[in-house]
């Protein structure tokens, strides 16, 4: 039998990873039937947190962290479950935190470096610019995984590592996909630029798109998701395709920059009488497992998430054994033509 990770319990369970760490961790924040569901399933299966050096002296510790920003996000289950067995090859313990809408990054990975002792730390999602400052005091080699860009300065340059797609290129990409099909009333679903962030990147590709078509970008097809909730979920994606149906604007296409905000806009677009794609084209990006299994299946960015899990995993062992020095390493994304895009016939 292959061994039990925490994504096995958090599906088995019904709850997100997010979820079982907290009741790993002995966060007061989880309903008492959640925390005895949870406690129940991990007995069940005899999981053992590798979060166990709790258990070890905090001398002999041997922790690595991992720090995801977007509690709600499925995106980074695969990505951890993954993690989480190469960590443990390597002899390591797991410190999984997750840091919530309104915690500061570098704030929790300076708590959890003290508290757990730990030997790195890899960051999931986030990257606020916010954060760059404190992240100085981290004492211990950092790499960021999926958001890369987002952390670079003007000339590229970073003092952590970074393993991720070209956000930018592959956004452009997908847009020019659309455009090759006829389509040139194109909408965009993406977080507001309050930071530079993954959405901001991918916006930017959407804009380079129609910068090579030498055709002015319309700023009123460009929606920002509501910033009062997670970002790019599916209640977003369902939201924001409602304003974008109501604005009356002559759409027939719409590029969201998550595919957890593709399925909540198809939805939209069913629960409206219109059809995908018949009537609006929708693709997404990340090409998550939801996609695939979506009616009808989402045309996507796909991002090689065992690939990028497995090199940030050695690329944070090569700096703290000073096999390296801090490296970016961007891998390709692959366009997954699914059933959610056509021709455009008008």
């Amino acid at each position: 039998m292959s061994k039990i990770t925490i994504v096995d319990v958090a599906r088995i369970s019904g709850v997100g990873v997010s979820t079982v760490s907290r009741v790993i961790n002995g966060h007061v924040d989880v309903s008492a039937k959640t925390r005895e569901k949870v406690l129940a399933v991990i007995n069940e299966t005899g999981y053992v947190p590798n979060d166990s050096a709790r258990n070890l002296k905090r001398t002999d510790a041997k922790c690595i962290g991992v720090l995801i920003k977007g509690i709600t996000n499925p995106f980074f289950s695969p990505m951890i479950d993954i993690i989480e067995s190469e960590i443990d090859r390597q002899n390591y313990a797991l410190v999984l935190r997750h840091a919530g809408p309104e915690e500061d990054e570098a704030d929790v990975a300076l708590e959890l470096e003290n508290e757990k002792r730990l030997r790195g730390i890899i960051f999931l999602g986030g990257g606020s610019e916010q954060s760059k400052e404190k992240l100085r005091d981290l004492k211990i080699p950092a790499v960021f995984s999926t958001i890369g860009a987002t952390i670079l300065d003007r000339d590229g340059n970073a003092e952590y590592s970074t393993v991720s797609v070209d956000d930018r290129l592959e956004a452009r990409h997908i847009t020019q996909y659309l455009m090759n099909l006829g389509h040139k009333n194109i909408a965009i679903i993406t977080e507001a630029m309050g930071r530079r962030s993954v959405g901001h990147l991918r916006l930017e590709g959407y804009k380079d798109a129609f910068a090579i078509k030498r055709q002015p970008v319309n700023d009123e097809l460009v929606f920002y998701v509501e910033q009062n909730m997670e970002h790019f979920s599916i209640e977003n994606g369902y939201r924001t395709t409602q304003r974008i149906l109501a604005s009356g604007k002559d759409i027939t296409a719409i590029f969201c920059v998550t595919d957890l905000l593709a399925i909540g806009a198809m939805r939209a677009i069913a629960d409206a009488g219109l059809r995908v794609p018949e009537d609006i084209s929708v693709c997404g990006f990340d090409g998550m497992e939801i996609g695939r299994y979506s009616n009808p299946r989402l045309t996507t960015i796909s991002q090689p998430l065992d690939q990028i899990s497995r090199e940030t995993v050695k690329l944070l062992f090569d700096l703290i054994e000073s096999r390296s020095s801090h490296r970016h390493i961007v891998f390709p994304g692959e366009l997954i033509i699914g059933e959610s895009t056509m021709k455009c016939l008008t």
